[in-house]
């Protein structure tokens, strides 16, 4: 199979190359912003700080979720307090803070 012959001009040929030189120069000058170390830099950081921005919103969603379920633990439907829930949480409160006092005291004296 031969290949048919060229018929173009030699002023469309050189447009041609002209053309496909400022193609060429165009991709370069991609390839070195991509390539560059303030590029490279820059792309690791943004990974990062959305990694972070995602892991955060995750831990963010799952305290809002423990809150709420403690909360609801604490507080009727109607949202009275649940006394009977709410007076053994506090005398446990009241005592981890009594033996941490005493603690403190203890390393002091």
């Amino acid at each position: 199979m031969a290949d048919a012959p060229d018929t173009r001009t030699p002023a469309q040929i050189e447009a041609d190359i002209r053309r496909r030189r400022e193609k060429l120069a165009e991709t370069l000058d991609e390839i070195g912003v991509r390539v560059h170390p303030k590029t490279i830099v820059g792309d690791a950081k943004a990974k990062v700080a959305a990694n972070i921005d995602h892991t955060l919103g995750r831990a963010y969603v799952g305290v809002n979720r423990a809150v709420t379920d403690f909360k609801g633990q604490l507080v009727g439907e109607d949202g009275a307090p649940r006394l009977e829930r709410i007076v053994p949480v506090a005398l446990v409160v009241v005592g981890v803070v009594g033996l941490l006092a005493l603690g403190t005291r203890r390393r002091k004296g």
